[in-house]
């Protein structure tokens, strides 16, 4: 069993591909995705995903803007860092390093589930400065209780366990894929599903989320929101599973200024059910920009 999704099988008939490109940098080999003219817009996929998960969104948003996409550490093309630079910190930093080599400067970021927390970080720690950031059903606030230590370390002991993202992408059979779909609250076309799929059956990809959702500091991020300078949407699906839409209206106490948007009827992979509403709302997220 190939570990890491391979790009000469996996990514044969991978979305837009023909955008694609390996970038060296940070000590890793990226995939990112890039296509239209304008100003840049980085997009941030969440835990588990990749890509192909802005596939319908991409084209939409290069009529405007120079759209880059890439795959996070550890996920789907992008090769896994050491464990300990899974962390929310190490990969802005890596990511940082990534716009360096592409010499791209975002004017705009979006970010869905855990890479908004990921935009966010970058933003306050100076190694972005968009004009305006949306954060799709974003993963922002640590859950409550005692949960808030025991989920890392639950995902950090299946991650360092060669054998179990193994076993996880062995036995992830159509059932289960429909299953994990399922709990995201949306319903999304065959050609996503194949791919979420795909990437599901290879253990590094499993590996890498997992890696990531273990190095997880939210009660850290929490407390430094209110320090956000870009104007900041929340855009939230009201049917998500996952992310629930009260939690983008407790984002908004912590974030000044900062705007929620409700989707009625769509969940967790809201920009993969509706991507002509979606690229709307991020039209009307940089028309309303600051200069």
């Amino acid at each position: 069993m190939n570990v890491r999704p391979d790009w000469n099988t996996d990514g044969q008939d991978w979305p837009n591909r023909e955008t694609s490109r390996f970038v060296a940098a940070a000590g890793l080999r990226w995939h990112v995705q890039s296509m239209g003219n304008g100003p840049v817009l980085l997009l941030l996929h969440g835990t588990g995903a990749a890509t192909h998960s802005w596939r319908d969104l991409m084209p939409r948003l290069a009529r405007r803007f120079s759209v880059v996409a890439p795959d996070l550490p550890g996920h789907g093309f992008t090769e896994m860092p050491r464990a300990a630079l899974l962390s929310m910190v190490e990969m802005g930093r890596q990511l940082g390093l990534l716009l360096r080599a592409l010499a791209v400067e975002p004017a705009y970021v979006v970010g869905h589930s855990a890479g908004a927390a990921v935009a966010m970080r970058m933003c306050l720690d100076g190694r972005i400065a968009p004009r305006a950031l949306m954060s799709l059903n974003g993963a922002l606030l640590a859950p409550p209780g005692k949960s808030t230590a025991f989920f890392p370390l639950a995902a950090r002991l299946i991650g360092g366990l060669p054998l179990v993202p193994s076993l996880l992408a062995r036995t992830a059979g159509d059932a289960r894929i429909d299953g994990l779909l399922a709990n995201t609250g949306s319903r999304i076309d065959p050609a996503g599903r194949r791919f979420y799929a795909r990437l599901f059956r290879r253990p590094g990809h499993v590996a890498g989320a997992f890696g990531m959702m273990g190095h997880w500091d939210l009660a850290a991020l929490e407390p430094e929101l209110g320090r956000l300078s870009p104007a900041v949407t929340l855009v939230a699906g009201e049917a998500d599973r996952m992310i629930l839409p009260e939690a983008a209206q407790a984002a908004q106490r912590l974030i000044p200024g900062a705007r929620v948007v409700r989707l009625p009827g769509l969940g967790h992979l809201a920009h993969e059910e509706q991507p002509v509403q979606v690229a709307g709302l991020i039209e009307e997220m940089a028309d309303a920009a600051p200069a």
